[in-house]
């Protein structure tokens, strides 16, 4: 439930409990949600309006006290703090979640000052009244803030809500992008922007141009950008590619399928070549930027 992790913007994830339900369209294909399936054989019992959420065991909930302790010796060898991601089975601020829960874990967050930890949630409005609930006036310095956006809707909807909120790093996960952002107003900007494709069964490609424009938006605004992944799709070279082939994918940049009547807009070719071979490379480039703070 916690352990070294292979996500690129951080060094641990941590889940103090697990389940969720699905609040919009980057859930669809929730990786959590199918994991939660496999291991209580092929029903996802703590997913869903209703469904009982489970907290992990106090082994679990030590590991960060552990990682706190030996901070220190890592700071000086790396020159930053450790990065702690919380929760990748869950989210923090769920509607269902025990507000006692909620209460425990930034009782811990706050016993590891040596740890900056990032809180990620599709639930960005409910952050304000869930902490008052648990007597929280304002979050603990080593709290990174970030709300999952997937499309232009959720960014005008749930860009501001995260502004509201003081935290000494704010930033968007833009992963799955589902949609171009558009032209996105400059105050809108956090302080860090992730970006990346998304991966697993089904997953939905990724129009290079979306992520080129976030990237160039981000680094107009002097906003640190950090592109994860393409994910399962990945640019192709027509000379190639047969879009014929079930692994070949032509969409348009608005996301409408492809139509040869339609000859007025630029089409991206799309190869479906899985995650690993996919890469992170943005024009050939890795995208690596943290926030200035991280330090």
């Amino acid at each position: 439930m916690s352990e070294n992790s292979k996500i690129e913007w951080t060094d641990h994830t941590f889940n103090p409990w697990e389940g969720c339900q699905k609040v919009g369209p980057g859930c669809d294909h929730c990786y959590a949600e199918t994991r939660n399936a496999r291991f209580a054989g092929g029903t996802a019992i703590n997913w869903g309006p209703g469904a009982p959420r489970r907290r992990t065991s106090p082994a679990n909930w030590r590991k960060p006290l552990h990682w706190n302790a030996v901070h220190g010796n890592f700071l000086y060898q790396h020159g930053r703090r450790q990065r702690v991601f919380c929760a990748s089975l869950a989210d923090v601020f769920d509607n269902a979640v025990d507000p006692a829960w909620r209460a425990d874990l930034f009782a811990l967050i706050k016993q590891t000052p040596n740890l900056d930890w990032l809180l990620l949630t599709k639930r960005i409005g409910n952050v304000p009244a869930m902490l008052a609930e648990i007597g929280i006036t304002g979050l603990p310095w080593n709290v990174w803030l970030g709300a999952t956006i997937v499309n232009r809707s959720e960014m005008l909807r749930d860009a501001e809500k995260l502004l509201t909120v003081e935290a000494r790093v704010r930033f968007w996960s833009v992963e799955p992008m589902l949609g171009d952002l558009g032209d996105i107003p400059s105050e809108l900007l956090p302080d860090w922007v992730i970006c990346g494709g998304e991966s697993g069964h089904g997953a939905r490609p990724m129009h290079p141009d979306w992520a080129r424009s976030l990237r160039d938006q981000c680094d107009a605004a002097g906003v640190q950008f950090l592109f994860k992944q393409w994910g399962e799709w990945m640019p192709a070279d027509a000379d190639d590619c047969d879009p014929g082939i079930d692994s070949r994918r032509l969409m348009w940049s608005d996301g409408a399928p492809y139509s040869e009547q339609d000859g007025q807009r630029a089409a991206a070719l799309l190869a479906h070549v899985g995650k690993k071979a996919a890469g992170r490379l943005l024009d050939g480039r890795t995208r690596d930027g943290f926030p200035r703070d991280a330090a």
